[in-house]
Formats: structure tokens, C-alpha cells, sequence
């Protein structure tokens, strides 16, 4: 997909960016705009696995998507835009949203803005981005408000796959590890990994759940000097790389939300040509 968006007739000859699949048949798009396609066969065993909601426009890609993932056990729900895409999530309550940078009517990173914007449970959903652009920029915008990874197109469906898996576990597994631990507080500021929220004297910062892990694998080890590398190691495991500048995006998020003054920040320090340290010794 270039800058320029190609019309439907065009890009249904174009190569698909699932790369690697054979096309399958458009999924039938109801009257709202958005459908799960297969939710009558949805055997009873099913109804409580992770929600996964994508906005795409290409109908081809999301129907090919959406039986890979299906098939690997997730519930599936397509919107073919932005607008359709807002009033989904409120449908079928997703555990994560694969976005597409470039829809039609509404800019992705503007509606990951909404999705993060909207409070409450929804604020938190998870967010997978997809981009057919080179440009960096878009993928470090897309971190900055809010987005928990990306993968650029062309993808294989089983780098989609471990990059959703690896999403949703960060949060589940946070959230297990945390049930028989205390919050940690340094000075005004407190992390619940139970509740997975961070409070500055009183006030709730907003942080997505990526970056709740970061910031408690740094507070986890207060004190020590961690690499990049080690950071991702913390909170990604083995199986995947980061882009490694988006450490530094999502360090400057929390930086704002947990800083008095994010440029003069005295709870994450960073250290040059090393990474970061998570101060013992806090106001």
C-alpha cells in the first residue's frame, strides 16, 4: 500500500499483504458495517477466549485473518473502517485491536487515539498496529499514543500471531504474577500490579498495558542500570524484537504521566549509550 490509496477495483489486484496466503472469499459484511463472520459456529467451549477486533478496509485480508485466527482459537470480529470500527469495540468488548494505519474515512492513529481516549475498560483495550508505510514517524506516533506494538505489511500470519499472543500475554501474565504481591511505592508514587494501575499522589496515571510492564520491570529493579535489550527481555521474552527506538517512545509516555516534570525527569533516568534506571530514592 503506497501514500496514495488505491482504489478498490485496483487494490483487489494488487498482492496481498498477508504474505504467503492463498486468497480467500470476502466475508459478508452486514448492514452496521462490522461482523464477526463466524459467530453462529462459534462452538458454546469458545464463548469466554480472548476477542480480537480488526479494522480494515481490505475485506480480502481481514477474511483471510480472520480464519487464521479463528484457527487458533480467538474470536474474530471485522470492521471495514474507523467509524465502524469505534462502535464494534463497544459491541464485542475486544481484548485487542489490529488497526490499520490508513482507512478510509478515519486516520488509524486517530482512532487509536479515540480507543485510548474513551476511559474505562476500553482505554485499555490493546492495541496492534499495521502499517503499509516506510516512514518510521507513523510507527513512533502510533507508540506515542497509545499503541502496545506494530507490524508492518507485508506480514506472515505467524509473525501476527506470536505479536498478538505476545501482547496479550504481557498483560495476563502480569496480572497472575501480581495476585499474592503488595503495591510498591516510592515516595508519592504507587504501583498495584494486581489492579495494574499506577498513581501519583492519589491520581491515576494513564498508561497502556505495555507500558505499565515497563514501568514495573524497571521498579522491579530499582537501582539497577538495564540495557534496552534487557528491558524487552523483561517484558517481550525471546520470541520477539522490538523497534528499538519505541522503548524510548514509551519511556517518554511514562515520563509524562509519573514525572513532575518529564524533562527533568528523577524516577527513570536514562544513561547514555546504556539505557535506563528506575531511582530506589523517590519524592
Amino acid at each position: 500500500m503506497s501514500e496514495h490509496r488505491s482504489s478498490p477495483s485496483h487494490r483487489a489486484d494488487t498482492a496481498s499483504p498477508f504474505a504467503g496466503a492463498d486468497l480467500l472469499a470476502p466475508d459478508s459484511t452486514s448492514s452496521n458495517g462490522y461482523t464477526d463472520p463466524h459467530a453462529s459456529q462459534r462452538p458454546a467451549s469458545q464463548t469466554m477466549t480472548q476477542q480480537l477486533l480488526m479494522i480494515e478496509d481490505d475485506t480480502r485480508l481481514a477474511t483471510m485473518v480472520g480464519e487464521y485466527l479463528r484457527q487458533s482459537g480467538y474470536g474474530f470480529t471485522h470492521a471495514v473502517d474507523g467509524a465502524k470500527g469505534l462502535e464494534a469495540l463497544e459491541v464485542c468488548k475486544p481484548d485487542l485491536v489490529i488497526l490499520d494505519l490508513m482507512l478510509p474515512d478515519v486516520d488509524g492513529l486517530e482512532v487509536c487515539r479515540r480507543i485510548k481516549n474513551l476511559g474505562g475498560d476500553s482505554a485499555r483495550t490493546a492495541v496492534l498496529m499495521l502499517t503499509a508505510k516506510g516512514d518510521p514517524m507513523d510507527r513512533i506516533v502510533g507508540l506515542e499514543i497509545g499503541a502496545d506494538d506494530y507490524l508492518p505489511k507485508p506480514f506472515e500470519p505467524r509473525e501476527l500471531l506470536a505479536r498478538i499472543r505476545a501482547v496479550l500475554r504481557r498483560g495476563s501474565e502480569s496480572g497472575a504474577a501480581a495476585g499474592t504481591q503488595k503495591a510498591m511505592r516510592f515516595g508519592s508514587l504507587e504501583i498495584d500490579r494486581d489492579a495494574r494501575t499506577v498513581q501519583v499522589s492519589g491520581k491515576t496515571c494513564d498508561l497502556t498495558s505495555y507500558q505499565f510492564d515497563l514501568l514495573v520491570a524497571l521498579a522491579e529493579r530499582a537501582g539497577r542500570v538495564l540495557s534496552r535489550d534487557q528491558i524487552m527481555e523483561a517484558v517481550r521474552g525471546r520470541e520477539l524484537e522490538a523497534f528499538d527506538r519505541s522503548i524510548d517512545v514509551h519511556m517518554g509516555r511514562i515520563r509524562s504521566a509519573i514525572e513532575v516534570d518529564a524533562k527533568d525527569p528523577k524516577r527513570i533516568l536514562t544513561v547514555r549509550g546504556v539505557g535506563y534506571v528506575f531511582a530506589k530514592q523517590q519524592d
